[in-house]
């Protein structure tokens, strides 16, 4: 994965992700919103020839980012803990 800064401006990150899909940009917007920024969205023009731009507005979109990214750590983290102990029975 790469990402290509796009636009950084005071309250305004745009970034594209490059080499990466729906799945991932999903989960991290999702992730994103409980950190109650003003808007999180990503858009994919064509699935075939464009790569996804995501777009942050918050007070600190870096940190918005960073933030939903740790939260989707945690949270894989905690699932994978669950998985472990259910396949164990």
């Amino acid at each position: 994965m790469e990402l290509k800064v796009l636009e950084n401006k005071p309250g305004k990150l745009r970034v594209e992700v490059l080499g990466e899909s729906h799945t991932l940009l999903n989960i991290l917007t999702e992730y994103a919103w409980k950190t109650n920024p003003q808007q999180v969205s990503y858009v994919i023009e064509h699935p075939y020839l464009s790569q996804p731009e995501l777009l942050v507005r918050s007070k600190n979109p870096k940190k918005t980012l960073s933030d939903a990214s740790q939260l989707v750590i945690d949270t894989t983290k905690d699932f994978s803990a669950a998985f472990r102990r259910a396949a164990k029975k």
